[in-house]
């Protein structure tokens, strides 16, 4: 099947977007606990960058999975395989010139691995929201972590489930000890570097 399979080659480039959009594409991927502050700063993060005219898109769990990936579990298997769609996902639409932001617990460092791979290491942003148990337990804004402890809910990454800390994130902010705004105001810093073209 596979060597039927031949992509077609476009004259429009991401290149040719990029210097169209005056900026670089890329995929910024938000990793961390349920109730971590993910969402709230990728919101906030993207707000920044389109009141600055780049070109932006989020993706986010909970959308994600009332439509491609509906059909998954939370089980381990269908964990990876809903990282790996998300990531595909991802990829077009970096080709397609958007700065991508996507908020996902996203536990497992093999999976992560792999997006890295699917958009390419110079096309992602790995964001640790680093916001301990307890904190996301106090938070509990969608009462998930209480119905994990009542076993209501299985695979609850955390409770149930692990979540593997990244090791090297390219940026880490820890929720506790500043505001949404401080923390998505450190990340839009670090991307704007990113954005800026370069004559290559």
């Amino acid at each position: 099947m596979k060597e039927n399979i031949i992509p077609h080659k476009f004259k429009v480039t991401k290149a040719k977007r990029n210097t169209l959009n005056n900026h670089n594409s890329f995929l910024i991927w938000f990793t961390g606990l349920s109730g971590s502050g993910k969402s709230t700063i990728a919101n906030i993060v993207e707000e920044k960058l389109f009141k600055k005219g780049i070109k932006t898109y989020t993706l986010d769990g909970d959308n994600i999975r009332s439509g491609i990936n509906k059909d998954l579990t939370f089980e381990p298997k269908d964990r990876t395989e809903n990282i790996r769609r998300i990531a595909e996902v991802a990829n077009l639409m970096v080709d397609g010139g958007l700065v991508v932001l996507a908020a996902f617990v996203s536990p497992y460092k093999k999976d992560r691995e792999n997006i890295r791979k699917i958009v390419k290491h110079l096309n992602f942003v790995e964001v640790f929201v680093n916001t301990s148990l307890e904190e996301c337990e106090r938070r509990d804004v969608k009462g998930l972590y209480e119905k994990a402890r009542k076993g209501e809910i299985k695979n609850m990454t955390g409770i149930s489930a692990p979540y593997e800390s990244p090791e090297n994130p390219d940026i880490e902010i820890e929720t506790e000890h500043k505001s949404a705004e401080e923390n998505a105001t450190e990340v839009v810093e670090y991307v704007l570097k990113k954005m800026q073209l370069t004559n290559e």
